[in-house]
């Protein structure tokens, strides 16, 4: 990390007299006293706990100094009025600083894994960094920014978006090159009043990007009003700027073909949002000088974050298609649409697991119910519902599926089933089958997986 303690008082205007104590370079910044190591600078955040709790802890660590928004009397300090902020500033300042070209990518489904597929093909011609794990927030992408390696050229940023004006603030702070926007879907909708608010919001991606910047976003008429002037817009979709011009899924694979690329890419992923996702971050990398030849060769070796739609094993051979980090009712029927279209197994079916969508709000329900029609019998033989607004769905599966193969399973405060859940399943599946497991991580079926994986 290339910041000085007088510099970083300066940036953030230290309200105290900083030249009492000696200056240092940083070695990295940490907002966990347990995580840091000599020569870092803590920054004590508040939240469940009040981070200047553990501002000794964190000199014992090997701290060389800390932001505070107390005076201290005992340690090296920057005074500032709130740690936060102090954070997202530093964070704008050393963008500006290291002249590092920000990619930055929204959107209610795909955004991680076209996150990973732009900083892979990215990193085939420069010094690449991206948002680690799940640091897409008002602390995580500040905190990606600040460790970063020194020799970056190219970092690319996750924007998560809870409430209206998330992603304005996280524009700002990063400054955006390039912004992406992969969908507008229904998450969240418990924070927002509409999708037409969460394109309000998604689209505030554009706030701080400079002006003729590349900004690509879907053909979703949605939108429409919030277009900025001033931005170089790229849509994609059938008919508009770039485009799939043709595509073959397989079970564990895909070959897609655009109108911008003369070759044909294989992804080892499945799903047709997958090629879409992957069209995106080819396009972008093309504009970045990375050769059609790269992009190739790039994608074949592709790794996406864990627990996005990946291919596993049960113990007893039957295959496990598991989306289980987030869910949305658009991100549902992608996947129970790219779930239908993946040939059987010889001599085998298809079932389902599927758990509540969370941070739905008041249409939580109606939105479960109107699954139903992304559910069809004459494919999935057995269905397995899983939450308290996944009855909404069952009351509407048990009149179209035969007796008996439909299932639901209560998760409510006062009961949770899943352990029952687990035994149906594994009662259920066959060594042929094809299982797809979806829902919101907090559904836990990560554990599902794990039990189906291990099951002896």
């Amino acid at each position: 990390m290339q910041l000085t303690f007088y510099e970083v008082a300066s940036v953030l205007k230290a309200k105290n007299d900083v030249h009492q104590f000696p200056n240092c370079t940083f070695r990295n910044v940490e907002f966990d006293s347990r995580l840091i190591e000599e020569g870092d600078l803590f920054l004590p955040l508040k939240g469940a706990r009040d981070g200047h709790d553990f501002i000794a802890t964190a000199f014992e660590n090997g701290a060389v100094a800390t932001l505070s928004e107390k005076e201290l009397d005992d340690y090296p300090s920057i005074l500032v009025d709130d740690v936060l902020a102090a954070l997202q500033r530093l964070a704008q300042y050393y963008l500006e600083k290291m002249k590092v070209d920000v990619f930055a990518v929204t959107g209610s489904n795909g955004k991680t894994t076209t996150k990973d597929m732009l900083a892979h093909l990215l990193s085939t011609t420069y010094k690449t960094y991206k948002t680690q794990g799940n640091y897409n927030n008002e602390i995580g992408l500040p905190y990606t920014v600040l460790h970063m390696p020194d020799d970056t050229e190219k970092l690319v940023l996750e924007m998560g978006q809870d409430h209206m004006g998330d992603i304005h603030l996280l524009s700002t702070i990063a400054q955006p090159k390039v912004g992406i926007v992969t969908l507008i879907g229904e998450a969240h909708l418990e924070f927002f009043k509409s999708r037409h608010e969460i394109a309000k919001g998604k689209m505030q991606i554009a706030n701080g990007m400079k002006e003729g910047g590349l900004l690509i976003v879907p053909a979703d008429k949605i939108i429409n009003d919030f277009l900025p002037s001033q931005q170089n817009v790229v849509r994609f979709g059938p008919d508009e700027d770039i485009f799939l011009t043709k595509l073959e899924e397989r079970k564990d694979s895909l070959t897609f073909e655009t109108n911008f690329l003369d070759n044909a890419i294989d992804l080892p992923v499945t799903g047709k949002y997958n090629a879409t996702n992957a069209m995106i971050a080819a396009y972008v990398a093309l504009k970045e000088g990375v050769t059609q030849d790269k992009i190739q060769k790039a994608f074949a070796t592709l790794e996406l974050t864990r627990n996005r739609t990946e291919w596993k094993k049960a113990k007893n051979g039957a295959d496990i298609l598991s989306d289980v980090y987030n869910a949305n009712p658009t991100a549902m029927r992608l996947i129970l649409e790219t779930f239908s279209t993946i040939p059987f197994n010889e001599k085998g079916r298809k079932l389902a697991v599927l758990a509540d969508m969370k941070e739905l709000g008041a249409d939580s329900k109606q939105m479960h119910g109107a699954m139903i029609t992304s559910l069809n019998p004459e494919i999935l033989s057995e269905i397995f519902l899983y939450g308290e607004d996944m009855a909404a769905l069952f009351a509407y599966a048990k009149e179209i599926f035969p007796p008996g193969k439909a299932h639901y399973f209560v998760k409510n405060a006062e009961k949770d089933q899943f352990s029952d859940l687990v035994k149906a399943v594994k009662e259920a599946l066959k060594p042929t089958d094809q299982l797809l497991i979806k829902g919101s991580n907090s559904m836990n079926l990560a554990s599902l997986v794990e039990e189906l994986e291990n099951e002896g």
